[in-house]
């Protein structure tokens, strides 16, 4: 069967908790843990950028198996890279060992895991030559915040790290069952960086105006329209992809969403009739581009929360808006 046969993740070890974040943002704590549902986030040092922390996860899986029979690395992760126009896959074929592999990218901010993940159950079944992929993903998108800035304040939660799973022919952990993905591009302009692209090019301005971070230029208009459809759009692709994988939405078991404000965490959760303990909710961690489902899947392993037979589902969103859920059977099918 195709499953994900490992998974790792990489926490830079500088920790900004909320009484930080506080301090930074003038949001009192308690509203910071308890409606931002985070007690800390991690923050990746200056030296250490996005494809350093993707590589860094997938050496942990490396340790186990020999690099050379990897046949494809994916690059998952955030955007934002060291460098624009570059590739974080091509850097992570090298220093990873994985001579044998070619390596491209996938980028669909926050909603890409889960979409990497079918993506290469997809491609593992219609090459016979590939046995074993590679996906690993790094976020610094602290970086990309603009603290003084009251439109993204949602975003206060970005945080850095690196996460990998490799998804293998003849897996024995688990098997990666169907998936359901929506796009509504009529939010492809509420959330965006308007400098440093071919509208707004690096210029003087651009960097006096901070125009080079994440903004949302009308959060009221956004949130009137993305409201009434966000759960429903959750609870649509989870039930879907559980449905699709010749199960019923009662089978789901446990759920390893994105992270994000405690109150849709709690509705996600009540709308596909789970509990709070049937979940992993990153309050350590915080909002990490697409890594967020990887991380809830380790995490969840860790922790003893996945059974054999368990259905899971992997579930995200990113702006623009995607919606992404991929259901996977832990242990294969239940005996």
């Amino acid at each position: 069967m195709i499953g994900i046969q490992a998974t790792s993740i990489y926490e830079p070890a500088l920790k900004e908790t909320a009484v930080d974040l506080a301090g930074k943002t003038g949001i009192p704590e308690q509203v910071i843990v308890g409606k931002f549902g985070l007690y800390e986030k991690r923050i990746a040092p200056d030296h250490l950028h996005a494809s350093d922390l993707a590589i860094a996860a997938g050496k942990k899986i490396l340790k186990d198996m020999d690099p050379k029979a990897i046949d494809v690395v994916i690059y998952f992760g955030s955007p934002f890279k060291d460098y624009p126009i570059w590739t974080a896959s091509s850097k992570a074929q090298y220093e990873l060992g994985t001579s044998n592999a070619y390596s491209f990218e996938m980028m669909n901010v926050s909603s890409c895991f889960p979409i990497a993940v079918k993506v290469a159950k997809d491609m593992i079944r219609s090459d016979e030559t590939i046995n074993h992929i590679l996906l690993i993903g790094g976020s610094k998108e602290s970086m990309t915040i603009d603290y003084d800035n009251p439109r993204s304040r949602f975003m206060f939660n970005f945080a850095d790290g690196g996460a990998a799973a490799l998804v293998s022919r003849n897996a024995t952990t688990s098997e990666i069952l169907a998936s359901s993905i929506i796009t509504d591009g009529s939010f492809s302009g509420d959330v965006l960086v308007p400098g440093g692209g071919s509208v707004h090019p690096v210029s003087t301005e651009v960097v006096e105006k901070k125009l080079h971070y994440l903004d949302v230029p009308d959060p009221i208009r956004m949130k009137e329209r993305l409201d009434p459809v966000s759960i429903p759009n959750f609870t649509r692709v989870i039930k879907q992809a559980v449905e699709r994988s010749g199960a019923k939405l009662e089978d789901l078991k446990v759920l390893l969403p994105l992270h994000t404000k405690k109150s849709m965490f709690r509705e996600m959760l009540e709308s596909v009739g789970l509990k709070e303990e049937q979940a992993v909710y990153l309050t350590q961690n915080g909002h990490m581009s697409a890594l967020d489902p990887c991380y809830g899947l380790h995490l969840a392993q860790r922790n003893g929360l996945l059974k054999n037979g368990d259905i899971a589902v992997i579930v995200s969103a990113g702006t623009g808006y995607t919606w992404a859920a991929t259901a996977i059977r832990w242990g294969g099918p239940a005996s």
